[in-house]
């Protein structure tokens, strides 16, 4: 596949590429999916848009890398000593230059429980400091559960803080590209980054932004704070291209649709319930049938707007 066809197809992936029921589209790898270049020295291993499941080996976020030209930085360690080890092996297939950095996206365990296998071979481990510290708290349970879905696809898998943390920007010290980690304000969880390559116009964005899947609003994600963060960070990057934290790569009016549009349209539904003095239960049944079509929505959108409500009534 050359790279412009590959380029164009990832900017035209729709729902149609992704399939939650797909259990794995890599047999030979504990990887969902093979890596792909999406443009030339950034490569992405595209997660499932699905729960973590034993089938996809809990590989259902994005696991990316760049050949800088004087090594390689990865962004997500992964969900498990096995998926870091599998994409290792990918880039070793790719080429010469060694991993120098390991950059995760946040405090999750699908980005961080493969943190060991890196930190085992020398390599630093970037997190945001807030990442850290939901890790810290948090590692231990999602090492439990990682440990009874995945069995013995979790062998070898230990609780590793990152090596190294930052506040606001922490900009990559090697390498033929300019690589900026940037903290942008409150997103999906604690301590979410983006990674910015200013020359490319490419933003991976963690979890900044979804596609192709419903994204999910925890206990502590700040749904007004995520709008915000959009609107007066996020966006104006300017960025042409976007590999986001779920689903194929794509652009950002893609990314826009499946997160900032969808928070917003979830945040004036609860609204309108609240003024008309309704409650938790009825928040279950609004209607959020313009986003029935993403994977996941089923486990998700009520779950989702309880969420919302339960926020918005304090706000």
């Amino acid at each position: 596949m050359t790279q412009p066809f590959a380029t164009l197809l990832f900017l035209v992936a729709t729902s149609a590429f992704a399939n939650e029921n797909i259990a794995d589209q890599y047999p030979d790898s504990l990887l969902y999916a093979k890596p792909v270049e999406f443009i030339p020295g950034v490569w992405s291993a595209t997660g499932a848009t699905a729960p973590p499941t034993y089938e996809n080996a809990g590989h259902n976020n994005n696991l990316s890398f760049i050949v800088t030209g004087d090594g390689v930085v990865v962004i997500n360690a992964g969900a498990s000593w096995g998926l870091a080890k599998a994409l290792h092996t990918e880039i070793k297939a790719i080429t010469e230059q060694p991993v120098k950095l390991v950059i995760d996206e946040n405090g999750q365990g699908h980005a961080m429980l493969g943190n060991g296998y890196w930190v085992e071979l020398g390599v630093p481990v970037l997190a945001h400091t807030a990442a850290a510290e939901t890790f810290a708290a948090e590692g231990a349970a999602s090492f439990d559960a990682g440990a009874q879905l995945l069995a013995d696809r979790f062998d070898d898998t230990r609780v590793q803080a990152p090596t190294e943390t930052f506040d606001d920007v922490y900009t990559v010290p090697f390498g033929d590209f300019t690589i900026e980690a940037r903290y942008l304000g409150p997103a999906h969880s604690p301590g979410d980054i983006v990674i910015w390559l200013p020359d490319q116009k490419l933003v991976i964005s963690g979890d900044m932004a979804f596609h192709e899947r419903m994204l999910p609003i925890f206990p502590d994600t700040d749904t007004k704070g995520w709008v915000e963060t959009w609107e007066t960070a996020f966006e104006p990057l300017g960025a042409t291209y976007v590999i986001p934290g779920h689903g194929h790569p794509t652009n950002v009016d893609q990314v826009r649709l499946y997160t900032h549009d969808y928070l917003v349209y979830l945040r004036r539904q609860i609204e309108t319930l609240l003024d008309e003095g309704g409650g938790l239960a009825e928040a279950y049944y609004i209607d959020q049938t313009p986003y029935a079509h993403l994977d996941t929505f089923e486990e998700l959108a009520t779950k989702n707007a309880g969420r919302v409500f339960e926020q918005m009534e304090f706000e």
